[in-house]
């Protein structure tokens, strides 16, 4: 049973992710003029190859699963990892293990898009290496982590706050749900044992907050004036209010999240989505969609430097050194200005890759294309940083750049569009690697924006709710958080065996698609 209940909170973070999107109709029809963003009941699997592909495989976790697995350019699985978990992120490892975020099975006070609680390193062979819980009453690890070259993980990671302190740093009363706010922050993880881990360097959001609203109250000050700080007024406002009666009737109908209440809708506040390190830098991207921002901090700091406005090879501590994507945000123009939407997946260009030093990133859901429907990109943007490591402001007071150096948009809104999820990262061809979330669609474009590659995940995994049910999987049968491109000459596949496993995974079918009825 424990496994059971297990399995289900591991379907939870992909299937309930987004709750405004559980509201969009599911055609019954495959009409090409239909989006389809989930893309049911098309052809799934290898479906575009080319000459001069660079060699390489695909790694990444089918929805409902455990499992993570490795991909040729032909669409064969060639190896799996196994997690005695629910899997969500995993980053492959030199000597071919997985540092992976993995679904804790009863933790405790959270619900939201990305929760997790684990932090695993899982052999090639599938053997459990390393197991730590950071999940608790008062933390829970969610969404992304980042392995350092040191062997470190940075992840990222709730923390709970009560009502009356989220009031007293000066947060508008109407805006604080009951249970109080759960604002991110990242900690850094050694590994001790096979279990236990050490918390060696922390940063908080909540060291790192401005508010004009109430002279009385903490954290008082300009917000125009201090771009290296956040808004606390800034952030999810709260849902309309329902009865505890309402709210067991939506846990009974699998519409809610497990720990979720009638008091704590609304307190994943800023929802950060993605982590990524730059160690010739030795600082750390990371992303909120609801904010629409991305930020960058100082991780040369100790930890009472990044919980200080001084310090650090920046000499700025914790504050944020950089910040883009809606300049709304610190007082410094308007929605005209904003330049992403729900964003996910952001990472620097690696040394060695065209672009390097640059910054990547999948922005979700902008609004009112070339044919009036909200779309997707793929941005790359270059952060305007100086010889000292600091990154300046341009003349209006708002971070730069004004124009992304590259961008992918496909020619219409409906072949590319996946309002939640999904990701991007640079190839060392120059090729960009797209993952289109929701419906787990797989492709590699060059830059001049021709699509080279192109694979639907066709694999589901096979998890049950606690009392044996299985999970209805429409609308999110195929759908996918992350893919990662892993090229052949990846130390991690040195000497390693890979050929297509027999018998390939058992692809999911969905159930026959319900008849129209005849008027």
């Amino acid at each position: 049973m424990k496994k059971f209940r297990l399995h289900f909170v591991a379907f939870v973070i992909i299937s309930l992710f987004i709750s405004c999107n559980q509201q969009e109709a599911v055609s019954e029809e495959s009409d090409t003029k239909d989006r389809n963003m989930f893309g049911l009941y098309i052809p799934r699997g290898l479906t575009k190859t080319s000459d001069g592909l660079s060699p390489g495989y695909v790694m990444f976790v089918p929805s409902n699963s455990s499992s993570t697995y490795l991909l040729n350019r032909q669409g064969q699985v060639v190896h799996q990892w196994k997690s005695n978990y629910g899997m969500h992120t995993p980053y492959l490892n030199e000597d071919g293990s997985l540092s992976a975020l993995v679904v804790d099975p009863d933790f405790p006070v959270f619900a939201g898009g990305g929760e997790a609680g684990r932090l695993q390193k899982i052999s090639w062979d599938s053997k459990i290496l390393w197991d730590f819980e950071y999940a608790n009453e008062e933390h829970l690890a969610h969404h992304d982590i980042a392995v350092m070259p040191n062997g470190n993980v940075l992840a990222i990671a709730w923390e709970a706050r009560t009502a009356e302190e989220v009031l007293q740093a000066g947060r508008k009363a109407d805006m604080i749900p009951k249970a109080g706010l759960w604002p991110s922050h990242i900690v850094e993880v050694a590994a001790q044992g096979k279990n236990g881990g050490e918390i060696v360097w922390e940063w908080h959001i909540w060291d790192h907050l401005i508010q004009d609203n109430d002279p009385t109250k903490d954290n008082y000050g300009i917000v125009s004036e201090h771009p290296e700080l956040l808004d606390i007024n800034k952030g999810r406002r709260l849902p309309p209010p329902i009865t505890q009666d309402s709210m067991d009737i939506l846990q009974a109908n699998g519409d809610a999240w497990r720990n979720q209440t009638a008091f704590n809708r609304g307190s994943d506040v800023f929802h950060l989505n993605a982590i990524n390190y730059n160690s010739e830098l030795d600082q750390i991207v990371f992303s909120s969609p609801t904010l629409s921002e991305i930020f960058i901090i100082d991780h040369s700091t100790t930890t009472e430097e990044a919980a200080a406005h001084e310090g650090g090879k920046r000499g700025k501590g914790g504050d944020f050194l950089y910040r883009w994507g809606n300049p709304e945000n610190y007082q410094q123009g308007d929605s005209t200005h904003r330049k992403l939407f729900g964003q996910h997946d952001i990472r620097w260009v690696e040394t060695g890759k065209p672009g390097a030093g640059n910054l990547t990133v999948y922005n979700n859901d902008i609004p009112m294309g070339p044919d009036s429907l909200d779309y997707s990109a793929v941005y790359e943007i270059e952060p305007p940083i100086n010889q000292t490591g600091n990154y300046e402001l341009l003349s209006n007071n708002q971070y730069g750049p004004e124009k992304q150096t590259w961008n992918y948009v496909a020619e219409d809104t409906l072949s590319f569009y996946g309002s939640f999820i999904s990701g991007a990262h640079r190839m060392k061809n120059g090729n960009t690697f797209i993952n289109e979330g929701p419906r787990g669609r797989f492709f590699e474009v060059t830059s001049e924006g021709e699509i080279v590659w192109e694979y639907l995940n066709p694999y589901r995994g096979n998890i049950h709710k606690p009392n044996g049910d299985v999970i209805p999987p429409i609308p999110f049968a195929y759908s996918q958080f992350r893919s990662t491109f892993i090229p052949e000459d990846h130390p991690a596949l040195k000497n390693k065996k890979l050929v297509p496993l027999d018998p390939q995974p058992e692809e999911f079918k969905l159930p026959p698609k319900p008849k129209k009825e005849k008027t």
